[in-house]
């Protein structure tokens, strides 16, 4: 098989475009984080925690002293001084450790309405664990992950998902040989049957990690393998079952990602996108150079009679990340192009991101952008930043950490800057100057703004949720536009925007978001604004 590297190379020397005249742009903030993060999670203190697996031995990052963990149980180190979770400040690219207790291995997460990081989930003696973690100011050294001793999980969630609903408590779906729900805080004495995971499993499984959207009519669209359904999850009922999407598998280990577009207007659509994945087999046969797939289905998941319309990425695409932009643009990056999820099964990574524009005619949605250089594999992340940027971490596809392999181990932390950043587009790039720190639901209020430029047209108010990324699905992602009316410039340079707060907490569910102002297709850095 040729080289990726040369095969890139190969790409660089004879493309009649430059490389360089491609958008977007690569910054390398950390040479080495510690830990290369499996999890990661922005929190409304503009930190980042990463996480990693707990029984992968020794990591590049030592605990604080006096925090050791002493596990008997742990089949590689029994007593372990290194961390496997740290936090990150993008503002100083500082580093500190943070203390799991238990194995994360392949766990989920979301945040509460208070702004705390739920996690749930993971491997041996963290199967059933709940932990949460309170964040605070980055100049802080006081919050660290906190192990629940009076509750767990009902059932053991391995590969689950989590999703905040509109009453502020999370519901968690699935898991290896797990196909049931439950909730946080829990609803029911034990776990609800969910029967669709176990229909939509095949003899690989490719019904882990399922994608779980909540829809503003406040049912769930739960996609796992190539099939999806509506769910009503307070009467445990199907609404109703989506077509098939054609082009294979789509979930973990085959999996591809997924991204519920801008929610607007009148919030009574919701599409939903579905794209890569690895073929069929891949994974049984451990296939490494078996074409990952190029489709993607688009389809209107509160349509009367919806239907997948299907399009091709510029590449096939396993394990990339889906990341909603403020722009409502989705940001493809990471992955690879051959084999499939697990570890050392895929080859070829892709090293150019695609911008997926939703307006565009079919066809001419998918802009492909300035490649990165480093492979990002199984088991890394992507995240939007409040400052635009989106944060690129992880990439470990070895059972252990290895340093010395064709795709190694990958402790580097990268930003990825898209177009709407570069330096010809900073006379445009508005900034919030004033906004409420709490808005309730169907309130009015006012956002105030500066533009170095005259305001030509709307400027949208659009809140970004934090969302939890791991195995190329971003949990909770959300991007809602509100209504809002012209910039009316004041006497004092700044324009004030009036703007109406989502309706219910159904388009919205309670939180911290990240709140932009987007003048003509650029976005300020965000606030962080709390919705009840």
């Amino acid at each position: 098989m040729i080289p990726w590297n040369f095969l890139l190379l190969f790409v660089i020397s004879t493309a009649t475009v430059s490389l360089a005249d491609l958008p977007g742009k690569w910054d390398l903030l950390v040479e080495n984080a510690g830990i290369a993060s499996m999890h990661t999670a922005v929190t409304r203190f503009n930190t980042v925690v990463l996480l990693d697996r707990t029984n992968i031995g020794p990591t590049r990052k030592l605990l604080r002293p006096g925090h050791c963990r002493t596990d008997p149980t742990d089949p590689v180190l029994k007593h372990d001084c290194y961390a496997h979770s740290v936090q990150f400040d993008p503002n100083t690219n500082q580093i500190r450790p943070l203390t799991i207790l238990t194995d994360t291995w392949c766990s989920s997460g979301m945040f509460l309405p208070d702004g705390t990081l739920l996690q749930t989930g993971g491997d041996l003696a963290g199967n059933k664990k709940i932990r949460k973690f309170l964040p605070c100011e980055a100049t802080s050294s006081l919050c660290d992950w906190q192990e629940l001793q009076d509750t767990q999980l009902y059932e053991g969630r391995w590969y689950a998902t989590n999703q905040i609903l509109p009453d502020g408590s999370v519901i968690i779906i699935g898991g290896r040989a797990t196909n049931t729900v439950e909730f946080f805080p829990a609803k029911h004495v034990g776990a609800v049957q969910f029967p669709f995971l176990e229909e939509a499993a095949d003899n690989q499984m490719d019904n882990l990690y399922p994608y779980v959207h909540l829809l503003p009519n406040g049912h769930l669209f739960v996609f796992a393998n190539n099939k999806a359904v509506l769910y009503d999850y307070e009467n445990n009922l199907i609404v109703k079952s989506y077509p098939p999407l054609d082009g294979g598998p789509r979930n973990y280990p085959s999996a591809g990602s997924s991204a519920m577009l801008a929610l607007a207007g009148d919030y009574s659509t919701a599409t939903i996108v579905v794209c890569g994945g690895a073929q069929y087999g891949a994974y049984i046969e451990k296939s490494t150079d078996t074409p990952a797939h190029g489709s993607c289905g688009r389809i209107e998941a509160m349509g009367l009679d919806p239907v997948w319309e299907m399009e091709d990425m510029p590449f096939g695409r396993i394990m990339g990340d889906m990341v909603m932009l403020p722009t409502g643009e989705v940001l493809i990056i990471n992955g690879a192009q051959a084999g499939t999820q697990g570890f050392e099964l895929a080859s070829n990574p892709c090293l150019f991101p695609v911008l997926y524009r939703p307006e565009q005619p079919l066809g001419l949605r998918f802009m492909t952008l300035n490649p990165g250089s480093v492979p990002r594999m199984y088991h890394s992340t992507a995240n939007l930043l409040p400052d635009g940027r989106v944060l690129i971490a992880g990439s470990n596809p070895h059972i252990f950490y290895k340093f010395v392999a064709e795709f190694p181990t990958e402790l580097r932390i990268e930003a990825f800057s898209p177009e709407y950043l570069s330096a010809d587009r900073a006379n445009i790039r508005p900034v919030i100057v004033e906004i409420p720190a709490t808005v309730r639901y169907g309130e009015v209020f006012e956002a105030f703004v500066t533009v170095s430029v005259p305001v030509v047209g709307i400027v949208e108010v659009n809140f970004a949720s934090a969302p939890f990324a791991t195995h190329s699905f971003s949990q909770g992602q959300r991007l809602v536009k509100l209504g809002v009316t012209g910039a009316v410039p004041e006497i004092d340079g700044r324009y004030r925007i009036g703007c109406t707060a989502p309706p219910d907490p159904r388009v919205a569910p309670p939180g911290y978001y990240m709140v932009f102002a987007v003048n003509i297709g650029v976005p300020s850095v965000a606030r962080w604004v709390q919705l009840v």
